[in-house]
């Protein structure tokens, strides 16, 4: 939503309404409909209100805190559908039945309320519709097969699949990655401490030596001073920045476009590879499961494009479908986007001609899975240079700081 501000001619005299719209046109309807004997004169894109962004911040931060929807509960409860749809249990049912036996309070009311909206007379899809945000939009599409088909049992233990396949990667990165982090961070809270507790019992030394100190214990000095005097600001300002960064990146369009840019630059070491390749993966797999499971093309691009977080990316992909409605084939569509390898382009070209695009898209899967995997398990190595750089310059840091003013120190005193 955006804000404008709506100038309105009310009795000869103007005034301005501040109007949340999507547009620019529906910001002028909703002011013609509420004020219905003015005349608008014009309407402006403006920021938000002070107090509304200050709200979203707090919301943002208290969002941060809020527990999600495990994955593994929706697994859980995704399988139970499918069990006891193929053993003939009425859908209602079945819906009724597993919301009282899943632990998660939120998934409890959704599937309560959905059964509530099938005994209404809706369809199974319609009922999720709203809750696509927690389920996904694979959820959905393979929700709508299932209906198609007459088979829920089915699509629901495809989609299981599919939901485990994505959890075991995502925990396969975030354990290769804990140790890293670990030891960053072990290695901040050490340097912090030798910072407040070392360097002050030096500072009384270095002053007296009423001579220029080294740059390298400047630097150490007003760290310390820093910390000392503006430690809890400068945490509090760091904690801060971080809400405030994420309520933007949620929020601001343009704000997430340019933070995802950035982020598959080339020069963002490993980060740029590890997003590339993880997004690629979970396209082709959600895309490649739909075809085979007999979804249209189309509809699956539509779908497996829904999955894709980074928006660079997820602009290049949407192309493919607005590409392949003008006459191009699947290859020629993917080979514009710049995403693919020749040699995938081949066999994508390969499956459409011989009739087995859903084996080949499988291969195509296989590979950035494979390529995921081989980062994954070489992610401590990859690492490790860096690391060992900032640790070795912190420890140099510290070294000199100390010291560099003790050996000018002893030179001065051997002179006398």
């Amino acid at each position: 939503m955006k804000y404008f501000n709506v100038v309105v001619m009310d009795k000869g005299t103007k005034r301005q309404e501040l109007v949340k719209a999507i547009s620019k046109m529906a910001a002028i309807n909703q002011t013609k409909i509420k004020f219905p004997h003015t005349m608008i004169v014009k309407a402006v894109e403006t920021s938000a209100p002070l107090e509304e962004s200050f709200a979203g911040i707090i919301s943002s931060f208290k969002g941060a805190f809020k527990s999600k929807i495990s994955i593994n509960d929706k697994i859980s409860t995704i399988r139970q559908i499918a069990v006891m749809t193929d053993a003939g249990i009425p859908i209602n049912d079945t819906l009724e039945d597993v919301a009282e036996n899943t632990h998660n309070q939120r998934l409890k009311e959704i599937y309560y309320k959905m059964n509530s909206d099938i005994n209404a007379g809706n369809s199974m899809s319609d009922a999720m519709k709203p809750y696509t945000k927690e389920f996904g939009h694979v959820a959905l599409a393979m929700t709508n097969l299932g209906e198609r088909t007459g088979n829920i049992s089915e699509s629901y233990h495809k989609l299981a699949d599919i939901l485990e396949n994505l959890r075991d990667n995502t925990a396969k990165f975030k354990k290769a990655i804990r140790t890293p982090m670990i030891t960053l961070a072990a290695m901040a809270i050490a340097f912090t401490i030798l910072i407040i507790v070392v360097v002050p019992k030096f500072k009384a030394i270095f002053e007296s030596f009423k001579a220029e100190l080294p740059i390298p214990t400047i630097i150490l000095l007003k760290l310390e001073w820093a910390m000392s005097n503006y430690g809890l600001l400068i945490l509090a300002l760091l904690i801060g920045a971080f809400f405030f960064v994420k309520y933007l990146y949620k929020n601001s369009d343009d704000f997430k476009y340019s933070a995802d840019k950035l982020m598959i630059n080339p020069k963002f070491y490993l980060i740029n590879k590890a997003i590339f390749l993880s997004t690629m993966h979970k396209y082709n797999l959600v895309f490649g499961e739909l075809v085979r499971s007999g979804i249209p093309v189309s509809e699956a691009l539509d779908t497996a494009v829904g999955m894709v977080d980074n928006e660079v990316i997820r602009e290049q992909l949407l192309t493919v479908n607005a590409n392949i409605g003008r006459g191009m084939s699947l290859a020629e569509a993917f080979e514009l986007t710049g995403l693919y390898e020749n040699m995938l382009l081949q066999m994508i070209k390969a499956g459409e001609a011989g009739g087995q695009l859903d084996a080949m898209l499988g291969k195509v899967t296989q590979y950035y899975d494979m390529q995921f995997q081989d980062l994954i398990d070489n992610l401590a190595a990859y690492i490790e240079p860096i690391m060992l750089f900032f640790i070795a310059g912190l420890v140099l840091l510290m070294a000199l700081g100390i010291f560099m003013p003790m050996w000018d120190l002893g030179k001065a005193v051997n002179k006398h």
